[in-house]
Parts: structure tokens; sequence; C-alpha cells
């Protein structure tokens, strides 16, 4: 009796020692939008299909989608972002054949209406696109964010699709 007596005194003063009391982090997944609705949305995942809402091509190779001219993805809001806001992210690829055509694609977003700085890409690899979202413009919930391309190019070889870039994770973070 005395042994369980020490043994749980022990755990006592170990859980109450500082440096064991670290805050939980929620996972980049969760989202104050609810269970549905994820911050982080991988392309090549089929179960992420519900988010993308327009403007997106079937996976290809597992892992990627290639985009037309405009594409909309909706992002839930991280925890904590209406005080202290957000990143977005898009995670792309130029590919090679898309600055050959039109020697460079410029990147435009608007979340939820509100226009974001574009950027333009003249060299064909891999970039993140990536914008400071100041707490306002997060509204409640879930955010629609829809991006533009000022060129895309015809796919061609009897493929009628008009194609812009190569995406992959599309996410809103928080700070």
């Amino acid at each position: 009796m005395k042994r369980m007596l020490v043994a749980a005194l022990l755990a006592v003063v170990v859980c109450t020692a500082p440096g064991c009391h670290k805050k939980k982090k929620a996972s980049p997944e969760a989202s104050e939008a609810g269970p549905g609705i994820a911050t982080t949305v991988h392309l090549g995942d089929p179960k992420s299909a519900s988010q993308l809402l327009g403007g997106f091509y079937d996976i290809e190779n597992g892992s990627w989608r290639w985009t037309g001219k405009q594409f909309t993805v909706e992002l839930g809001r991280p925890f904590g972002a209406a005080q202290k806001g957000a990143v977005l992210e898009l995670d792309l690829t130029v590919p090679a054949v898309v600055i050959e055509k039109s020697k460079s694609v410029t990147l435009a977003a608007a979340l939820d209406g509100n226009v974001l700085p574009p950027e333009t890409y003249g060299k064909p690899g891999e970039y993140t696109y990536r914008r400071e979202i100041a707490p306002a413009m997060l509204g409640n919930g879930s955010v629609k964010v829809t991006f533009t391309l000022d060129k895309t190019i015809q796919a061609g070889g009897g493929d009628v699709r008009d194609l812009g870039i190569v995406a992959t994770t599309a996410s809103l973070k928080g700070k």
C-alpha cells in the first residue's frame, strides 16, 4: 500500500514539473469551419474533391492536378486566425511546356472576393504562391479562394483541355 502511495505521489510530482505542461497544437488539418472542411487540401487525394469547387482536372500520377484558367478551392479557417490572421499557400509547378508556349504566366487570387497581389512566373519550376491574410478577411467558418491565370495552353493531341499550372496543395495556415 505504501509503495502505491509513493508511486502515485511521484507521478504527481513528475507531471507537475516545469516542461510537462506543453500546450497541444491543433493539427494542420484542424479547422474552425468544422470537421468536414480541412485547412489543407492535398490535390492528389480523392477525399479532398469536395473542397475543389471548380477549375481542377482529374488527379494525375496520384499526387497532383492540372488547373484551368480559373480554379476555386474551399479552405477551413485555422484556429485562432480570426484574431491573428493566416497565410494562404498554393504549392504549384509551372511546367516547361507552359513557359515554352506562353513565356510567362501570372497567378492572381481572391479570398471571398478580396483580391490578393498576383505573382508572375517566367521560368519552369516548383513554386509556392504565399500571401498573408488579415483577420478581417477571414469571416466565419470556411473561405473560398479563387485563383486566376492570365494564360493557359491547349493540351493538344486530341485533348481539348485548357491547361494552366500543376497544383499539389492548397492551404490556409495559422500564424
